[in-house]
């Protein structure tokens, strides 16, 4: 046998792998666990870092302030330097649409060692540990949420015994490039953190949707978040890892009713997104990025080339091989596919998103070799190297 024909059929085991080994990723039924009332609706301050949001907060924030909680709860919207009016637009939006109290302030400019949203994550969470609240919703500003989802999200940590409940935010998919780029985007994160070990205690896998992210106002205390994750580009992953190491117990799933309003509608954008904190992901180390390189390519790019070459060159066992990995990777990603209501028949397309997201993965490595760093709303956050370690 040839040693494409190794290849593929290396390609074909990998699949299977992960079809029937990494935690059932490819299901998309892990959805928030439905939970009767509470004796005592417990309180809750939400906490929302913002900057220059004035585009997609009037479709946010009134889903925020018009939240159905029996209990008491008040936003906190962090103002992170906006230069177009974003705090303004948020007093303005609470006086119309009342609702829920809304405090907005503004922490200036974060110090050394620390990124920009988390900055403005501590200064709210410092308003609202103020108020003694039981929990802490920390949603971004372009998340709207339907007007039971606090409700859910608490009954839903209450009766499962969970110190973080995290939705990932259903993502806007209209244009051409979303409906290419997104479903897959999330697909991958499932494929990185299967939901269903997340949820288990024994499990190491840790992880969160930083869009709705509900933590125990004690045990994020116990596990000294923000502060502790300081540093961190993927936070939301960061602070499930902190809390877990902690000894917490933690959840996270698919949304029904939380959803992102942020466009993504060209290429460009989604790259960014993705750039931003894929190297970081990779802990900015040059050994797991070729790992990465090379899995993606054997594992995604492999089986579509296996099936064209066995064709061409007559060689049914190299067909065989890369046609059904091929079917196998279609396969896990239809219910992706189905959850975002998008037709099935981009799931053969999958090879070319992996092959985007290698080139933008490489990308972010080499913006950050080239010291740009990552970068949260225009501001570019100091490479983890030139970082001076505080107390």
């Amino acid at each position: 046998m040839s040693a494409f024909v190794w290849i593929a059929v290396v390609s074909l085991a990998a699949w299977v792998w992960l079809l029937l080994c990494q935690g059932f990723f490819w299901r998309t039924d892990v959805r928030l666990p439905r939970a009767g009332e509470p004796e005592r609706w417990p309180s809750v301050c939400v906490v929302v870092p913002a900057r220059d949001e004035a585009a997609v907060l009037p479709d946010s924030l009134p889903s925020l302030l018009a939240q159905d909680y029996p209990g008491r709860a008040e936003v906190f919207l962090v103002d992170d330097g906006s230069t177009d009016g974003t705090g303004e637009l948020a007093r303005e939006l609470a006086r119309r649409c009342g609702g829920l109290p809304l405090t907005v302030a503004s922490p200036g400019e974060p110090p050394a060692g620390w990124t920009g949203k988390l900055w403005a994550v501590r200064h709210g969470v410092a308003l609202a540990r103020a108020r003694e609240p039981e929990y802490l919703l920390l949603t971004d500003a372009d998340i709207a949420h339907a007007p039971d989802s606090l409700r859910a999200l608490v009954a839903a940590a209450g009766a499962g015994g969970f110190d973080v409940v995290s939705q990932m935010a259903r993502l806007r998919v209209e244009s051409v490039w979303e409906r290419l780029v997104v479903p897959a985007f999330v697909y991958f994160f499932a494929q990185l953190y299967p939901f269903r070990r997340i949820a288990r205690p024994g499990a190491r896998t840790a992880a969160a949707a930083g869009g709705c992210v509900l933590v125990r106002a004690g045990a994020a205390e116990r596990a000294r978040i923000p502060d502790a994750i300081r540093h961190a580009v993927i936070d939301d992953v960061a602070l499930a890892r902190a809390v877990k190491g902690g000894g917490g117990h933690i959840w996270l799933g698919l949304a029904d009713r939380v959803d992102s309003v942020r466009p993504y509608p060209r290429l460009h954008d989604l790259w960014r997104m993705v750039s931003r904190s894929a190297y970081a992901q990779l802990r900015h180390n040059p050994l797991l990025l070729l790992g990465t390189v090379l899995g993606l390519a054997l594992v995604y790019l492999v089986p579509p080339l296996a099936l064209v070459v066995g064709l061409v060159a007559a060689d049914p066992v190299t067909a065989a091989a890369g046609g059904l990995a091929w079917l196998v990777m279609a396969g896990t990603y239809g219910p992706m596919l189905r959850y975002y209501r998008q037709p099935l028949w981009l799931a053969p397309l999958l090879p070319f998103t992996a092959f985007l997201y290698l080139l933008m993965t490489v990308d972010s490595a080499v913006q950050h070799h080239r010291g740009r760093g990552a970068a949260w709303k225009g501001r570019t956050y100091a490479r983890p190297d030139a970082v001076t370690e505080e107390g």
